[in-house]
């Protein structure tokens, strides 16, 4: 079974900074795809970054790009989301995900991380 498990959600102050972990067992990380993605009340779920298993290339949406970064630790079996200079509009659930397939859909989720920024 694959379980991925986030965690170093909470409250900050618009401009600072967290640190989002995702702990994944039953895959070992280095040999796929891992993505994060967000929800905002009211909102779909959008794709947040991206670390590309074959490269290590790393892709981000325009909204977060120069501010987030996607990072692994294949010791650890973690994904990472270091977010700097957050907005008020970060505030969602933060979802992490893994996908078997190159170029498919994401097959496994975390159960999410709120996470809230204040004006």
């Amino acid at each position: 079974q694959v379980h991925l498990v986030e965690s170093g959600g909470g409250l900050v102050q618009a401009g600072g900074s967290l640190r989002l972990s995702c702990a994944v067992s039953g895959r070992i990380i280095s040999r796929y795809d891992l993505g994060w993605f967000r929800q905002a009340p009211g909102k779909e779920r959008e794709f947040v970054a991206q670390l590309r298993w074959i490269s290590g290339i790393t892709y981000y949406a325009d909204a977060v790009k120069g501010r987030f970064t996607i990072s692994r630790d294949n010791a650890k079996n973690t994904v990472s989301l270091q977010m700097n200079s957050l907005k008020p509009e970060d505030t969602a659930v933060y979802f992490c995900a893994l996908r078997d397939s190159d170029y498919a859909s994401y097959d496994y989720w975390g159960q999410g991380t709120q996470v809230t920024v204040s004006s």
